[in-house]
C-alpha cells in the first residue's frame, strides 16, 4: 500500500481527471505498462538492492563504473524529484484556490512549508506508515466523488457513458505508428521506460524495498502497489470523463473561463467545491492533500538520503557521526523542499500539469535507466565505454529538448527534433545502452584481443 500511495499523488487525483476531461483515455495507456515494469523489478531489482549494503540506489553504479556514474545518476534523480514535487505542489493549490479564492502562489508556499516540516520530523518510517492510511483515504474519496457525479445525472448513471461515447472520450488514442503525436504506441513505450525507471531505480521505491522486513514482503508490496494503481488510475480517468458528461448536461454550472483548454486541471477542483455537499468537499480535499503530502514527503526524504549517501559521506565528510548525518538530512530536506516550492511557482500557468510533468521527467531522467541496464545486462562494459555512452545520451537528450526552441525560425530549422517530447527518455536510454554495448564488444574488447 505504501508503494501504491507513493505512485498516487495529486498528479493522479487532479491531473488525470483533467487530462481525461480535456481529451480522452490516451493517458491511461501509461498505466498499462506498470505490471510489466513491476515484474522486472521484483525479479531483478528487488534482490539486487536488498543485497547491496547501501541505502543509495546508485551505489551499484559506482561499483560497476566508478564514482562519476553515481554522481551523474544522483543528480538526475534530484532534478526529477524537484520537477515531481513542483508539479504536485501546484496541483495541491488548485482545490484550495477554488474553495477559498486564495492566491495560488501563496497556497504553494504555505503548503510547501507544511510538507517540509512533516517530512523533516517524520523520516522515512513515518512516511511509510502514513502512506498506507492516506492511500485508503484517497480511494474512498475518489469513489465517493464518482458516485455523486453518476447519480446527479438527470437520466441516471448510464447517461455518462452515452454522452462520453458519442464524443469518443473512451479512445486510447490512434494505433498508427506515429511518434510525433500522442498515439497509443507512443504513450505505451514512454510508460514502459518511465515505469521501469520508477520501479527499478527510483530512490523513493528503493527505500521501500530496503525498509521491508523480508524480500518476500518487498516483492508483495511492489506487486500490490503496481496492480492496485492500474484500476485506480482508470477510476481517475473515468472521473474526468464523467465530469465531461456532467457539464455537457449542466453547462451553466461551469464558469466560462473553465471551458478553456488551459484550465482543464481546474475543473475537478471546481466540481469538488461547488458540486458536492460541504462534508464531502472536506473529505475530498483531505484526500488530495493526503496524496500530495505522501509523495512530496517521500521525495524530500529520498532526496535528502541521496545527498547524504552519494555526496556528503562520499566526498565531504566520510567519517560523519550519526549526529552530523542527521543534521545534514535536516538541512538537505529543507533545501530540497524550498527548491520544490520555487518549481511549483514556475508551474503556475501551464496548460496541462500532467503533460508538463511527463516532459520534465523524461528530460531530467538523463537516460539513467540505460546506464543501469548497461551495467546489469552487459557484464563486460568498462567505465570508459559507459562514460562515452552517457556523453552521447546527454547530447541526444539536449538535442531533443532544446532544438525545437533554439533552432526554430533559423536556417537550421530542418535539424530540430520532431519526435514527441515524451520520447526523450526513450532515446536517451537507448543511446546510452546501445553506444555502451557497441563500444564494449566492437572497440574496447577488440583492442584487448589485439593486445593479447
Amino acid at each position: 500500500m505504501s508503494i501504491f500511495a507513493t505512485f498516487v499523488s495529486s498528479i493522479s487525483f487532479l491531473a488525470l481527471p483533467g487530462n481525461a476531461y480535456l481529451s480522452n483515455w490516451n493517458g491511461f495507456v501509461f498505466s498499462l505498462s506498470i505490471p510489466f515494469a513491476a515484474w522486472i523489478a521484483v525479479n531483478y531489482f528487488v534482490p539486487l538492492y536488498r543485497n547491496l549494503k547501501s541505502e543509495s540506489a546508485y551505489y551499484y553504479l559506482e561499483t560497476r563504473f566508478g564514482s562519476w556514474a553515481r554522481i551523474y545518476a544522483s543528480i538526475c534523480y534530484l532534478l526529477t524529484q524537484l520537477a515531481r514535487m513542483g508539479a504536485i505542489m501546484y496541483l495541491l493549490a488548485l482545490p484550495m484556490n477554488a474553495l477559498f479564492g486564495w492566491s495560488i502562489p501563496v497556497i504553494i508556499i504555505c503548503t510547501g512549508i507544511s510538507v517540509i516540516v512533516y517530512a523533516m520530523l517524520g523520516g522515512i518510517e513515518a512516511v511509510i506508515w502514513t502512506d498506507a492510511i492516506q492511500g485508503i483515504i484517497l480511494i474512498a474519496g475518489a469513489l465517493l466523488c464518482l458516485f455523486v457525479i453518476l447519480f446527479s445525472m438527470p437520466n441516471g448513471p448510464g447517461e455518462v457513458i452515452t454522452i462520453a461515447a458519442e464524443a469518443d472520450k473512451f479512445s486510447l488514442g490512434s494505433f498508427k505508428f506515429n511518434f510525433v503525436e500522442s498515439t497509443f504506441w507512443m504513450i505505451l513505450i514512454y510508460g514502459l521506460f518511465i515505469n521501469l525507471q520508477n520501479f527499478g531505480i527510483d530512490q523513493s521505491y528503493i527505500q521501500r524495498y530496503i525498509s521491508a522486513k523480508t524480500e518476500k514482503e518487498a516483492v508483495k508490496s511492489t506487486w500490490l502497489g503496481s496492480l492496485l494503481y492500474v484500476p485506480v488510475s482508470l477510476l481517475f480517468f473515468f472521473i474526468g470523463t464523467a465530469l465531461f458528461s456532467y457539464y455537457q448536461v449542466f453547462p451553466d454550472l461551469l464558469p466560462s473561463e473553465l471551458h478553456l483548454a488551459q484550465n482543464a486541471d481546474k475543473v475537478f477542483p471546481y466540481f469538488i467545491v461547488s458540486g458536492l455537499p460541504k462534508g464531502v468537499t472536506g473529505i475530498l480535499i483531505a484526500s488530495i492533500f493526503a496524496a500530495g503530502m505522501s509523495t512530496v514527503s517521500t521525495s524530500i526524504n529520498s532526496s535528502a538520503t541521496v545527498f547524504l549517501s552519494d555526496h556528503y559521506r562520499k566526498y565531504i565528510h566520510k567519517n560523519a557521526t550519526d549526529k552530523q548525518s542527521m543534521r545534514v538530512l535536516f538541512i538537505s530536506s529543507f533545501i530540497m523542499g524550498g527548491l520544490s516550492i520555487v518549481v511549483g511557482l514556475a508551474f503556475n500557468g501551464v496548460t496541462s500539469a500532467l503533460e508538463a510533468w511527463w516532459a520534465l521527467s523524461s528530460i531530467f531522467s538523463g537516460g539513467i535507466l540505460g546506464l543501469f541496464l548497461l551495467g546489469f545486462v552487459v557484464r563486460k562494459t568498462s567505465s570508459k565505454a559507459a562514460a562515452i555512452g552517457v556523453l552521447c545520451g546527454v547530447i541526444v537528450i539536449g538535442w531533443m529538448s532544446l532544438s525545437p526552441i533554439v533552432l526554430s525560425g533559423t536556417d537550421f530549422e530542418g535539424f530540430q527534433n520532431t519526435l514527441h517530447t515524451n520520447l526523450t527518455i526513450v532515446m536517451g536510454t537507448l543511446t546510452i545502452f546501445i553506444v555502451g554495448f557497441l563500444l564494449t564488444y566492437f572497440i574496447f574488447n577488440k583492442k584487448k584481443s589485439t593486445e593479447l
